[in-house]
């Protein structure tokens, strides 16, 4: 059985895996959906760390030696997960349609340093770069609770690691991602991690649009 700790994008809502974790569960593995500080203008990416690590340490196993432990990484997640791989052993780092930082990049840097707007002209539009193919009823729930906050607190620091955690990495991106256009991913996996990039169905949202395949995919991982 591996457990997955499932980290969030901006806005830092458990409540993005709803769907994600009865697929997981169901598949007789843990899933552990964190919610971060992200309203709070006090808490940076160390913060963000901190939560996620609790999270691990609060296991009803009170297992730490992270053999289980499998990190998922949703968008800006990308910028925490390694932080908590510094911490803890963990058996395998999932990046999901992520943003990845290099070494003392802030978050605010990284649209311009990975040329984004080459790849995304446009101005950001959310029904039709994030819901595009989120089913309506699950769209209405979660549009029900409220624009989530973002401070700009973690996008204003640098990257803190100086290099990669040594994790074993996988990278996995919906092919019908509008915000994060495939192509624009493979090129930016390949040029700062080396790595080739995972395709499985659906966009930015995959875990509201495709929790079963992306479920599939993970557990095959294990």
């Amino acid at each position: 059985m591996a457990t997955f700790v499932l980290i969030p994008g901006a806005g830092g809502q458990a409540s993005y895996w709803n769907r994600l974790v009865p697929e997981l569960t169901a598949r007789g593995h843990e899933a552990i959906a964190v919610d971060l500080p992200a309203g709070d203008e006090s808490a940076g990416l160390s913060e963000y760390a901190d939560v996620v690590v609790d999270a691990i340490g609060g296991r009803d196993d009170g297992d730490d030696d992270g053999d289980d432990i499998v990190l998922v990484a949703q968008s800006m997640g990308g910028f925490t997960a390694p932080l908590v791989c510094e911490r803890v052993p963990v058996r395998l780092l999932v990046l999901l349609n992520a943003m990845i930082p290099r070494p003392g990049e802030p978050g605010g840097q990284w649209w311009e340093e990975t040329r984004y707007r080459q790849a995304h002209p446009a101005e950001m539009d959310v029904e039709r770069d994030f819901f595009h193919d989120v089913p309506p009823e699950v769209r209405a729930e979660v549009m029900g609770q409220g624009e989530p906050q973002q401070s700009g607190t973690p996008f204003e620091q640098p990257w803190p690691l100086a290099k990669w955690p040594d994790v074993p990495t996988r990278f996995v991106q919906g092919r019908d991602d509008r915000f994060f256009p495939l192509e624009f991913q493979r090129r930016v996996v390949r040029e700062r991690l080396g790595l080739e990039v995972d395709e499985i169905p659906g966009g930015h949202l995959a875990a509201l649009s495709r929790p079963r395949e992306l479920a599939d995919y993970l557990v095959s991982l294990v």
